[in-house]
């Protein structure tokens, strides 16, 4: 009885395989289709290309269409055999244990229904719907989150620094890297395919590598790989986004839209307490970044006291002056510092019916051109906040103590593993909408003084249906500068505060060198004696 059922069984496993194979056949031939390109060629008549090397230039052009889908295709299929490969193996591991024993295993008795290409989809939609991808998941701390790798053709930026312990690097990994690069082919084909005539976003010329400006990913374990790609659109204030999932098979196309950030106002709340020098190097970084480069930004200063009050006025009348942006606002509290405080008095004061994006800044934060726009893209009201993760400087007297002169502010933005980390214990800056603030209930304003306040808006949003974007940014540094943890701080905040100073100031290498100096210093005279000997 057992080995006339194991018999059917593996001829039901054989007609699968065969069924599987005709369809994707079936698919190959259709996607190969040449597709209607009267726009192209309605192009070339009113040029009044119609000479042969026209007609060949459009041809070269289409079959290289071809090839690249093609390619995509072929991959995809050898992904399906692989699996399909993979399953069978168990299959007959199973069987073979079952024969042994004499018994059916448990969770076998599917195995009598022929699974169908229905079936197959339906499981892949199951994963979708699984994953934290068109809605957020209810997380019981930070702890749970899993945070995005940030990545473009040259680099990731990734959390998670594995071996190398880079905070970045080419891919080394060669099953990383193809799984990347394969990524951004499958975006390109989706885009570029024979289907794209039916895509309202679709641009008046072919979307290249080129286009690429940077993607984000992670995997959730028993799900699946979410890809967030974002290319260039037809003005440089326009972008296409492009949502990929591989549910442990090949990618599918969540959905591919046009993103306009063209109306998109930034509205940057900095609080501030004295440190008047600090807030003038800030606006210099203000100036160049968002006054001439970005144009789309509004800045808003909480100011607590009235020491160095003046100061901080008039670098803001100065910038006025010299570049005519009035655009800021200036708000002074007769308080006690609090940053949770000066961000949600910030947050409130903004009066226009117009449904601001937020930025939560330090003054000690510097800032680019290409950050803001990773801050209109990946903030999206009712939908997603971003927390993006900021690399943070060591102090530069201890990482260029071999140098004469200090490398200038802007030479010092390099990311490496010998001028900081990425500073991933700290939820301070973030990019989220006014109405998802509002709606959140902004910062628990009990807290005084330093820290906290940011990790509990943080939590806040984990326990919402909200996504929350966590990646290491490549436009976003802390600036080194001396820390002074204040004794009036109670034991939690002041040990918080003495752990971020220590681990700000150099690299675990760079504090050993410093802290066996003196060893360092007498093995190299020894040795010196040594040679002068010889």
């Amino acid at each position: 009885m057992f080995k006339r059922w194991l018999l059917a069984l593996v001829a039901r496993v054989g007609l699968i395989v065969l069924g599987l194979c005709c369809c994707l056949s079936l698919f190959y031939l259709l996607a190969c289709k040449p597709a209607s390109h009267s726009s192209q060629q309605s192009l070339l008549w009113s040029r009044g290309t119609t000479s042969k090397e026209g007609y060949m230039a459009l041809l070269q052009e289409r079959e290289d269409s071809h090839r690249h889908y093609i390619n995509s295709l072929t991959k995809q299929i050898g992904q399906l055999k692989e699996a399909l490969q993979d399953r069978t193996q168990q299959l007959q591991e199973t069987l073979d244990k079952a024969k042994t024993k004499g018994i059916l295993p448990l969770g076998l008795e599917s195995l009598h229904k022929a699974p169908t290409q229905s079936d197959l989809k339906d499981f892949f939609r199951s994963q979708l719907n699984q994953a934290e991808v068109n809605s957020g998941v209810k997380l019981p701390s930070e702890y749970a989150v899993i945070p995005f790798d940030t990545f473009n053709l040259q680099r990731v930026y990734q959390l998670e620094t594995g071996l190398t312990r880079h905070p970045e690097e080419r891919p080394v990994r060669k099953d990383r890297r193809d799984e990347l690069i394969g990524t951004v082919e499958t975006a390109l084909h989706a885009l570029n395919g024979p289907q794209q005539h039916t895509d309202r976003t679709r641009r008046k010329h072919t979307y290249s590598p080129s286009d690429f400006i940077e993607g984000l990913t992670r995997t959730e374990k028993g799900k699946g790989t979410v890809y967030e790609l974002m290319f260039k659109g037809n003005s440089s204030q326009d972008f296409t986004q492009l949502l990929l999932f591989r549910p442990f098979g090949p990618v599918m196309k969540v959905k591919s839209e046009s993103i306009d950030t063209s109306n998109t106002l930034i509205n940057i709340i900095v609080p501030l307490s004295k440190r008047a020098d600090a807030f003038r190097q800030f606006i210099s970084n203000f100036r160049e970044v968002c006054i001439k480069q970005d144009g789309r930004v509004h800045l808003t200063v909480v100011y607590f006291g009235r020491d160095q009050i003046e100061r901080v006025k008039a670098t803001l009348d100065q910038t006025t002056r010299e570049t005519r942006f009035r655009s800021f606002t200036l708000i002074q509290l007769n308080e006690e510092f609090s940053r949770g405080r000066g961000l949600e008095v910030g947050a409130r004061a903004w009066r226009r019916s117009q449904n601001v994006l937020l930025f939560f800044c330090d003054v000690d934060v510097h800032f680019t051109a290409d950050f803001l726009t990773s801050c209109r893209l990946y903030a999206e009201p009712g939908k997603k906040v971003y927390y993006p993760v900021l690399f943070s400087q060591y102090n530069p007297s201890v990482i260029y103590s071999n140098q004469t002169l200090l490398p200038s502010v802007q030479q010092q933005l390099v990311i490496r593993r010998e001028t900081g980390f990425w500073r991933d214990f700290g939820f301070g800056m973030t990019c989220q909408y006014r109405s998802d603030f509002m709606n959140i209930g902004g910062f628990d304003r009990s807290i005084k003084g330093w820290g906290l306040e940011d990790v509990h808006l943080y939590r806040k949003y984990l326990h919402s249906k909200l996504i929350v974007i966590r990646s290491p940014s490549r436009g976003l540094f802390h600036l080194w500068h001396e820390k002074n943890c204040a004794d009036e701080l109670p034991p939690d905040k002041y040990k918080m505060c003495m752990q971020t100073k220590a681990m700000s100031e150099a690299s675990h290498g760079q504090l050993g060198e410093l802290f066996f100096k003196p060893e360092i210093e007498a093995h190299l005279n020894s040795q010196k004696q040594k040679n002068r000997r010889t």
